[in-house]
């Protein structure tokens, strides 16, 4: 696994650990993506929501409804593709995450 395209623990940092969770799908998603090289039809479409769920885990507390757009225009843009399964299950568990109040950090 590259490391240095993940995000480094947010321990210490005093990030939610809900956003942390959220940029480390996201990345594995846009690595799974990027290694898929079958075509999608409506690739741009997943690479460019994905790129949107990455500026809003970076700006720090995003928006639970804007999160799950995105998670549906990415679920309808990749389809039932198995090779993204993890990878969109990760991201649909780390945006459920965002519909619970933020722990204490």
């Amino acid at each position: 696994m590259l490391r240095s395209l993940e995000c480094p623990p947010a321990e210490g940092r005093g990030e939610d650990p809900r956003v942390a969770g959220l940029k480390s799908a996201v990345a594995r998603l846009r690595r799974e993506l990027a290694a898929y090289r079958s075509e999608l039809t409506d690739r741009a479409v997943a690479e460019e929501e994905i790129a949107g769920l990455a500026a809003l885990a970076a700006e720090g507390s995003p928006d639970p409804a804007r999160l799950r757009r995105s998670l549906l225009l990415i679920a309808g843009a990749v389809g039932s593709v198995s090779a993204l399964a993890g990878g969109m299950g990760e991201v649909r568990r780390a945006v459920e995450q965002f519909d619970s109040p933020a722990p204490a950090v």
